[in-house]
């Protein structure tokens, strides 16, 4: 690293040390020898490049790491001077030796200087805004003048060498930063705020994940390609810094995007598609822990069935087995597991099971994995473990893929063939951190963040391969990629308090803004409840006769009404946490009818949300969306963390406040609003105070919008006729109705149904073309508000 008052020593040392540098095309990319460093350009499309500095020419010139599947393409592009050229794109190389250094400088280099020679790199659209602008990078051996000497006890004698990477790049008052994965601080704009981007389960505010891709209101995103643990300064001293722990290169990737939705489009490409889940994924998910036997999930299962109330998912969660390891079922609980899903299937739920990647010394497979070196290890191949406070075993090293292949087909033959439909992939940071322990890929140092990506396509490539349905995977961590590995993210064991519930808003907006369209969070929090909490406000709903249940928590049947409603507008609807009961009806008669309107409101959207995951596969884009993505010429939107669109109609603002019975919402400039409930049209470019007593989530309709409505069904495994289309006139409008059986891969081939509604705001007529979506005629769906 540089000495902190000497910037300008790089340049001194280069004055003494640089030659003459030397460029030469290849036919993807342009390489740049530089004073002993190795720059290149690397073309994607012609509004994406890469690029690399090293003091080694291999890796500066070698492939993206981990996570990326696109394949460079200079199509469009051409080399002039020192830049390479697009349609989209100027990138260029500023040349070497700016300005002669002072006196002092020359003394201070002497004793002091920075790791790598200077280079300034620009990328800008050909009309002259400037997105990017790199002014620093370092590549330094770790050392005791900055305090991470000790990552070198990290690495083995066979491993390569250890490097810290980072790079410094200008950063305008006016640029704002979205994305860096799950950070439960309670920000939503980075800006101003240092983040640790590593998969930490004690991180401030609830357990962190990384996924290095930031996107900015400034028409670019940015994907740093490093695994270690890295930190990100955004928008100090009019910079942002990205510095990891260990590397050879630094590597990154800039998406240029007229929109946001361009830029995701460009992260799909490098990273991957999201592919469809299965549909009862959409629907609601029964949770909790945990169910302890197949008697309890059978009878919650036929309490949703015997009160008409829609669920899709029931879900079995730990401690299921014999021994942590067995990968089994315990007889004694789990007599017909079989039989169990047969009946579940009947009733049209399906079903998820808990999987940990861990296995106990003694336990059947310990031996086998342990001889085959399968695990995550030590340096002398000891199993890493978590003696003397973690007593569960060891982790299954699946960036192997021997040891993955096995995993995978042991989980298929020993719980899947039991007739569960999905998988929860519980400990995919891994749980024990893998700094100072090692994979099958190289140092755990290193490759801190992978695990996650290659956990859960161990058993995504494993059903694409021997399962004919869609994989489901619910994973506590994601990192570039994973997204296209059949998954859905939760953010883990969460507190059950208001302040919790307050900060899960900017932490699901900035992990979908990552790149991620399916997150959720365990409704109501995942921690035990404390024996007694009272509110400062007289609670809105009457505990009384939930005291089973919530104990002398008296305002817990309230909060978990207010997350309920929240959850209902989140990609995955899913309940979970640590109480006796959580099942609708487990919170006291007040508060059942109010869950039961929200329940049976989230299946009447089910056309309309089903449809937001085609468009989610077929874009790249979440629909979860902070308002900085869809209004971005408002300044008021750009760090607005209590509000956010589900899709292109709906504008929610969860109440998240004890006691409220009313909140302001910002209405984005831009458009016209209806109140969802009362109908009132309303302008852009305003707060209002609405209304919001228990029973009401604040919720607005973007004028335009064309949302289509289901008829009543118990789950998604049903048949489901489009009731209604309702549009909200004020501007013209467009939605992609769609369809498919729910359960495979056809959509892959052809096998979906679309159906383009359109909506003439001055004609007042709503018309579409493709698939019939509805029998009868249109008028007889067609519902326009305010007619």
């Amino acid at each position: 690293m540089i000495h902190p008052t000497c910037r300008p020593c790089l340049a001194v040392a280069a004055l003494i040390t640089l030659s003459t540098a030397s460029a030469r095309a290849q036919t993807q990319s342009i390489v740049f020898d530089r004073g002993g460093s190795t720059i290149v350009f690397e073309p994607y499309a012609p509004n994406i490049v890469r690029v690399t500095l090293s003091l080694l020419k291999e890796p500066a010139t070698a492939a993206p790491g981990y996570g990326f599947v696109a394949q460079p393409s200079a199509q469009g592009w051409s080399r002039q001077g020192d830049g390479y050229h697009s349609s989209r794109l100027v990138v260029t190389l500023a040349p070497e030796y700016p300005g002669t250094p002072l006196p002092t400088q020359v003394d201070i280099a002497k004793f002091f200087n920075g790791s790598a020679p200077p280079a300034h790199i620009t990328i800008s659209t050909p009309a002259g805004k400037m997105l990017v602008d790199l002014k620093d990078w370092s590549m330094s051996v770790p050392n005791y003048k900055d305090g991470n000497a000790s990552a070198l006890h990290d690495r083995r004698a066979s491993d390569a060498a250890f490097y810290q990477v980072g790079a410094t790049f200008a950063s305008p008052d006016n640029e704002h930063y979205y994305g860096l994965g799950q950070n439960q601080e309670g920000f939503l704009d980075h800006r101003g705020h240092t983040v640790e981007c590593w998969h930490n389960y004690t991180a401030t505010g609830g357990p962190t994940v990384c996924v290095p891709f930031v996107v900015t209101n400034r028409g670019y995103g940015l994907i740093w390609d490093n695994p270690s643990k890295t930190t990100i300064e955004p928008g100090f001293n009019e910079q942002t810094k990205w510095t990891s722990e260990v590397g050879d290169r630094v590597s990154f990737f800039v998406i240029a995007g007229d929109t946001t939705d361009e830029i995701y489009s460009g992260y799909r490409l490098l990273t991957g598609a999201t592919p469809m889940l299965p549909k009862a994924a959409y629907g609601y998910i029964q949770c909790k822990q945990r169910y302890s036997s197949q008697d309890e999930v059978l009878a919650v299962a036929k309490g949703y069935r015997d009160r008409g109330l829609p669920a899709d998912v029931m879900v079995v969660d730990w401690f299921y087995w014999t021994r942590m390891g067995q990968i089994d079922m315990d007889p004694v609980k789990w007599p017909d597991p079989a039989a169990m899903n047969r009946q579940l299937h009947q009733m049209g739920f399906q079903t998820m099971i808990s999987v940990w990647p861990r296995f106990l010394p003694g336990s059947r497979y310990y031996e086998m994995l342990l001889q085959k070196g399968w695990f995550e290890q030590l340096a002398d191949g000891t199993p890493t473990n978590g003696l003397p406070y973690d007593r569960a075993g060891s982790d299954i090293d699946t960036t192997n893929p021997e040891a993955a292949r096995w995993y995978w087909e042991t989980v298929r033959d020993n719980i899947l063939s039991k007739g569960f439909d999905a998988l929860w992939m519980d400990e995919t940071e891994p749980d024990l951190p893998p700094n100072g322990s090692y994979f099958h890929i190289g140092p755990g140092t290193r490759y801190f963040n992978i695990y996650p990506l290659f956990h859960t396509a161990a058993i995504y490539d494993g059903f694409r391969r021997d399962i004919q349905q869609r994989a489901l995977i619910l994973s506590r961590d994601a990192y570039l990629g994973a997204q296209r590995n059949g998954t859905l993210f939760w953010s883990s064991d969460i507190y059950p308090t208001w302040d919790t519930l307050k900060r899960q808003i900017p932490t699901g907006l900035d992990f979908a803004a990552s790149g991620f369209a399916y997150w959720t969070n365990d409704i109501g929090g995942w921690q035990y409840l404390p024996a007694e909490h009272h509110p400062a406000h007289p609670p809105l709903l009457d505990p009384s006769d939930a005291r089973e249940n919530v104990g002398g928590y008296d305002d817990y049947p309230e909060l978990y009404t207010r997350w309920f409603e929240y959850a209902a507008f989140l990609p995955v609807f899913r309940t979970h946490g640590s109480r006796k009961y959580n099942e609708v009806w487990s919170y006291g008669k007040a508060a059942e009818p109010i869950l039961e309107k929200y329940l049976r409101l989230r299946y009447q959207l089910m056309p309309y949300i089903y449809s937001l995951g085609y468009r989610a596969h077929e874009s790249g884009a979440p629909y979860m969306r902070a308002l900085f993505m869809d209004f971005p010429h408002d300044p008021r939107a750009a760090d607005l963390r209590d509000e956010y669109m589900f899709g292109p109609a709906f504008l929610v603002a969860p109440v998240t406040e004890q006691g409220a019975t009313s909140r302001t919402v910002y209405l984005p400039a831009g458009a016209e609003w209806y109140n969802y409930w009362t109908r009132e049209r309303l302008h852009g470019g305003q707060t209002v105070r609405v209304s919001a007593p228990i029973d009401t989530l604040p919720l607005f309709v973007r004028a335009g919008s064309i949302v289509p409505l289901g008829a009543p069904v118990t789950s998604t495994n049903e048949t489901q006729p489009i009731a209604r289309v309702r549009v909200y006139p004020g501007a013209n409008g467009d939605f992609t109705l769609y369809n498919d059986d729910g359960k495979t891969y056809a959509y892959e081939n052809g096998g979906a149904r679309l159906t383009r509604l359109h909506w003439d705001d001055a004609a007042h007529k709503l018309s579409h073309t493709g698939a019939a979506a509805w029998e009868g005629p249109d008028a007889g769906v067609a519902e326009v508000i305010g007619r």
